[in-house]
């Protein structure tokens, strides 16, 4: 199978967009890595949280290409400083930026949406995160599980 992006000699036309993108958007704050031996791309760069609370603003991210982009979107991750979250992050560290049940006008759109797309919602998620830290509360609209009428009733009866 043969790489989305192409190959070193012949880039894709995607892949051209993307760079694109990065540069119009972010200039040289983030940078291409192309690992040998058929390794993932990946942008990875620094922006600064202009937060009051935080010592220090620098914070590095990672973009990450799965095999399958764009039907699959790129995977962020903050790798400098190390963040846990016990909200909107997954085990291995990669940032949940949105709902999959949104559907593509307000999440991935595999036509539309680029690594800009993710590395702003990486960053906004910065500053999510950073507020929920000191507030208590998530900002934004979050996904509510809602219980099952029925299993309230069984544990009032019990």
């Amino acid at each position: 199978m043969s790489n989305w992006w192409g190959t070193r000699k012949d880039v894709s036309p995607r892949l051209i967009w993307e760079v694109e993108a990065m540069k119009g958007t972010f200039g040289q704050t983030f940078k291409l890595h192309v690992p040998p031996f058929g390794g993932l791309l990946y942008w990875e760069g620094t922006v600064d949280v202009n937060m009051s609370i935080l010592e220090n603003p620098e914070h590095k991210l990672k973009v990450v290409y799965p095999k399958e982009y764009p039907s699959r979107p790129a995977e962020a991750y903050c790798i400098k400083p190390r963040i846990y979250s016990e909200k909107h992050q997954y085990e291995d560290g990669q940032l949940c930026l949105f709902n999959p049940k949104d559907g593509e006008n307000y999440g991935w759109n595999p036509s539309k949406s680029t690594a800009v797309t993710v590395t702003g919602w990486a960053i906004q998620w910065l500053y999510a995160y950073y507020t929920w830290r000191a507030t208590g509360e998530w900002p934004g609209i979050e996904e509510r599980i809602r219980e099952d009428p029925s299993a309230r009733r069984r544990r009032r009866r019990r």
